[in-house]
């Protein structure tokens, strides 16, 4: 056994992960012996060692505990738990089902089958409430092993979520999200596009396509906006080019009002000088071109576009060019991340992926004799 526990009491969270390394290195630990280390009752141990197994990660014996075999889990025995033949059972709250995130379960889902791990998912929206009100309910579910999440991080309410969720006795991954430093969140996970990178990306494919006065357009809700919004001010910087171009931190071309706001931004390129915009998120561009064609205004040769997020943007006329992040891989990587957690146990280290996004170059940025065949 290890070295004796003589500091302050540990909270169940952590008895529980020191009972589960102590199996990882012996595969059997018994009550009396784990009280004795831990300085608890025998009665808090089996109390621990009974959650442990209804969370389908240990088999109590007489008198003590043992890892889970392989040879069980294949008899499919702990039949009351969901997914009983599964490895693992894991929940995954997203916040759209239609858009951005489908392919990002399938590449969760595609991992999952491949680990003999299941997947349950439940659609949330961007609305704090409504993402702990989902995630509750996996949590809630019998026999959930660790959760895969895209929550709404900003704001007061965004930081207190992640609190919640670092203090939660199941492992957990966000996806398209990171805790900020300022909330210290010890245990969760990541795995996320580089949309600094991928912004970078755009600028430089358009400097490199003659422009120097290089605009951006982004939405002022959406969690990818500002990473965008910071990778093409360092790379604007960078290439030291100029920033009095078409710049908007919040825009929303609604049913409404969508003629005049359309209006508004070729206005001002051409007040500007601005000959290349890069536009977060697809129907937004695909919106934008679709204006400027019923205005006369010719894409790329009056102003270019590229668009982020890849999503519909080879539907337009022009086809956009586009920052596409690896959708699916974040989807695999977040999986894969969540069972090395389970199976490495407290004592691997936290880790943080991220992924670069590519750019797809069709006819909205460049003349078509140099759009290159996908």
């Amino acid at each position: 056994m290890s070295e004796r526990h003589d500091g302050p009491p540990l909270f169940a969270l952590q008895r529980r992960e020191r009972v589960m390394d102590e199996l990882r290195m012996h595969g059997s630990v018994s009550v009396r012996d784990l009280a004795d280390l831990l300085a608890v009752s025998e009665l808090t141990i089996r109390r621990d060692i009974n959650t442990l197994a209804g969370q389908g990660l240990v088999t109590r014996v007489h008198g003590g505990a043992t890892l889970r075999s392989t040879i069980e889990r294949s008899l499919g025995q702990s039949l009351e738990r969901v997914g009983a033949t599964s490895r693992y059972t894991i929940g995954m709250v997203v916040p759209s089902l239609d858009y951005y995130y489908p392919q990002v379960i399938n590449g969760a889902r595609a991992t999952a089958a491949q680990a003999q791990c299941q997947l349950i998912l439940r659609g949330s929206s961007y609305d704090v409430r409504d993402n702990r009100k989902q995630i509750q309910a996996l949590l809630n579910t019998p026999g959930i092993h660790g959760l895969v999440l895209a929550p709404n991080v900003a704001g007061d309410a965004g930081a207190e979520l992640l609190r919640w969720l670092d203090a939660q006795p199941v492992p957990v991954v966000l996806i398209e999200r990171r805790a900020p430093e300022a909330v210290a969140a010890r245990r969760l996970e990541s795995v996320a596009t580089d949309h600094a990178y991928g912004a970078g990306l755009a600028v430089r494919h358009l400097h490199a396509a003659g422009h120097e006065r290089i605009g951006l357009l982004s939405e002022a809700e959406s969690p990818t906006s500002i990473p965008v919004r910071r990778g093409w001010r360092e790379a604007v910087a960078s290439l030291g080019l100029p920033t009095d171009v078409v710049y908007d931190e919040s825009i929303g071309f609604t049913v409404t009002d969508r003629e005049t706001g359309l209006d508004q931004v070729i206005d001002r390129c051409e007040a500007t000088g601005t000959t290349a915009l890069i536009i977060h998120s697809d129907p937004e561009a695909v919106a934008f071109v679709q204006h400027c064609v019923d205005r006369g205004v010719r894409v790329p040769q009056d102003i270019a576009v590229v668009a982020y997020d890849d999503e519909v943007a080879h539907f337009a006329q022009p086809a956009l060019t586009a920052v596409r992040p690896p959708k699916q891989a974040v989807g695999r990587e977040a999986v894969e991340l969540l069972i090395a957690r389970l199976e490495g146990g407290r004592k691997r280290p936290v880790h943080h992926v991220q992924l670069n996004p590519e750019l797809v170059v069709r006819e909205s940025s460049v003349l078509p004799e140099a759009v290159p065949v996908e």
